[in-house]
C-alpha cells in the first residue's frame, strides 16, 4: 500500500522500523567476479584483504562465508552524495551548511558542505571557517549547534538534518571530546552471500589461520618503451635524472619501477569473490528517532521525527537511482524487486509502496509540517569562508602533493 503523510507520522510515533532486504547480482551475470573493498593486514607487511565472516542466512541450514561489499560507513557516504546531488538540481529542500573554498581561490574543492565533511556539523573543515566574520564556534549558530541534546536537537534539524539522519558526535566539544552524540537513524549495508574460501596461509606456526578468498586478481604491465630494470636512476629534489649530480643534492639511487618506468612483473593476489548473490539491508529506526527530542510539546517531537524518517527514504530511492556501481569491477544491479517495509512494534510486518517522486513529495510534506511545528528552516544553505589559516595548509598540501612529497601513509 501506498505511504501516505499521515501513515509516516503515524509510523513515528507507534512502528519500529522502515526495512528493505534487496538481493542483487554482479552487473555481467550471477557468477561474475566481484571486487570487494580491501582493507590492511593486522601486521604491517601483511597483504592487503578482504573482510569476511560467517553469518545465519535465512533459507540456509547452515552459517555460511559473506564478505563486506560496501560497509554501513560507505553506504552512509553514498547516501549524502545522492542527497546532496537531488538538492543541488532543486528537486530538494535540503537545509545544509557549505564552505566556499572556491571564492578563497581554490577552485579545485569548490564547496564542501555538512553532507561531504567527515563529521558533518562538527567537522573541523566547519570549525575552523568563518560564519558573519566570526569563527564559527563563536558564531551564534556555531553555539546553539554546541549545546544541542537529544533533549532538544533542534539546532541541527534547522541547520543539518542529515547529521541526525546518519548520526553524528561533536567529539571536540566541552569535556575533552564528551559532547553529545547522535546514534545514525540510518544503516544500510551491503554483502556478498556464500563465498568461496579457504585458510590462508601461516607466518607463525601459533597462529590462528585466517580465511582468504579462494578467488585470484593478476596483474603485469609491459613497458612499451622496453626499460630495464638494471638502468641506473637517481631521484632528488628537483626529480630525477641519469647521474646523481643532475638529480640534485641528496639523489638517492633507485629502479626505474620507482619512478614508474619499466615492466610490472606478474603477479598473483588473493583478492576478488564470488557468490551467489549479493544483499543490500536497509533499517531506518522509528524507535531510535523516538529518542530525539526538540525542545516542544510532542505535536513538535513527531514532526522532527517524520522530517528525519522521509529524509531517509528519500536517501534509499535517490540511490538507487543513482545505482550500485560501487567501485571498479564492483557494479550490481537488483535481481528482482523488493518492497519497503513497515515493522510494526509487535513485529508484524505491512509492505508499502514508494516511488522516488512519491518519497520526495512524502519529503516536502513532512518540511511543511514541520515549520508548522515552528521549525525554522533557511531558504538557502548557510555559506562559510574557510579561514586564511585552513586555506594556507591546503595549499601547502597542494603544492607538496604536486611536488612528489606526499608521505606513503598520507590519505589513510
Amino acid at each position: 500500500m501506498p505511504l501516505t503523510h499521515a501513515d509516516l507520522v503515524e509510523a513515528v510515533t507507534q512502528d519500529a522500523a522502515f526495512r528493505r532486504r534487496r538481493r542483487l547480482q554482479p552487473v555481467g551475470g550471477v557468477g561474475d567476479m566481484l571486487f570487494p573493498p580491501t582493507y590492511p593486514g593486522e601486521d604491517k607487511n601483511d597483504p592487503p584483504r578482504h573482510v569476511f565472516e560467517r553469518r545465519r542466512i535465512a533459507g540456509k541450514e547452515d552459517d555460511v562465508w559473506c564478505v563486506l561489499l560496501d560497509s554501513v560507513q560507505s553506504q552512509a557516504n553514498r547516501m549524502e552524495e545522492a542527497l546532496l546531488e537531488a538538492a543541488r538540481d532543486g528537486r530538494l529542500d535540503l537545509p545544509r551548511l557549505a564552505v566556499d573554498f572556491a571564492g578563497a581561490g581554490l577552485e579545485a574543492l569548490g564547496e564542501i558542505t555538512s553532507l561531504d565533511a567527515p563529521h558533518r556539523v562538527f567537522d573541523a573543515i566547519l570549525r575552523d571557517s568563518l560564519l558573519d566574520g566570526k569563527p564559527f564556534p563563536n558564531s551564534d549558530l556555531g553555539q546553539r549547534l554546541a549545546k544541542a541534546t537529544a533533549r532538544d536537537a533542534t539546532p541541527i534539524l534547522e541547520a543539518s538534518p542529515t547529521s541526525l539522519l546518519f548520526g553524528v558526535w561533536n567529539s571536540t566539544g566541552e569535556g575533552g571530546g564528551l559532547g553529545a552524540k547522535f546514534a545514525r537513524a540510518v544503516v544500510s549495508e551491503i554483502v556478498g552471500v556464500n563465498v568461496p574460501v579457504e585458510n590462508a596461509r601461516r607466518h607463525r606456526r601459533d597462529e590462528v589461520p585466517d580465511v582468504q578468498t579462494a578467488a585470484r586478481r593478476t596483474g603485469s604491465r609491459i613497458d612499451p618503451l622496453g626499460i630495464l630494470r638494471a638502468v641506473e636512476v637517481y631521484k632528488g629534489p628537483a626529480g630525477w635524472d641519469v647521474t646523481e649530480k643532475q638529480a640534485g643534492k641528496g639523489a638517492k639511487k633507485m629502479r626505474p619501477s620507482e619512478i614508474n618506468h619499466g615492466n610490472i612483473a606478474p603477479s598473483v593476489d588473493a583478492l576478488g569473490i564470488t557468490c551467489d548473490y549479493a544483499e543490500q539491508t536497509v533499517v531506518i529506526t522509528l524507535a531510535g528517532l523516538r529518542r530525539l527530542r526538540f525542545g516542544g510539546p510532542s505535536e513538535r517531537d513527531t514532526a522532527g521525527r517524520a522530517l528525519i524518517a522521509a529524509l531517509g527514504l528519500v536517501a534509499l530511492l535517490e540511490q538507487d537511482a543513482q545505482g550500485y556501481a560501487l567501485r571498479s569491477r564492483c557494479d550490481l544491479v537488483c535481481d528482482g524487486k523488493a518492497d519497503l517495509e513497515r515493522v510494526h512494534a509487535d513485529g508484524t510486518v505491512e509492505a508499502i509502496t514508494l516511488t522516488r517522486d512519491e518519497a520526495l513529495a512524502l519529503y516536502g510534506e513532512a518540511l511543511v509540517g514541520a515549520r508548522r511545528a515552528g521549525f525554522t528552516f533557511a531558504d538557502a544553505p548557510v555559506m562559510l569562508t574557510p579561514q586564511d589559516k585552513l586555506v594556507h595548509i591546503v595549499r601547502e598540501s597542494m603544492t607538496r602533493a604536486l611536488a612528489g612529497e606526499a608521505h606513503p601513509d598520507d590519505g589513510e
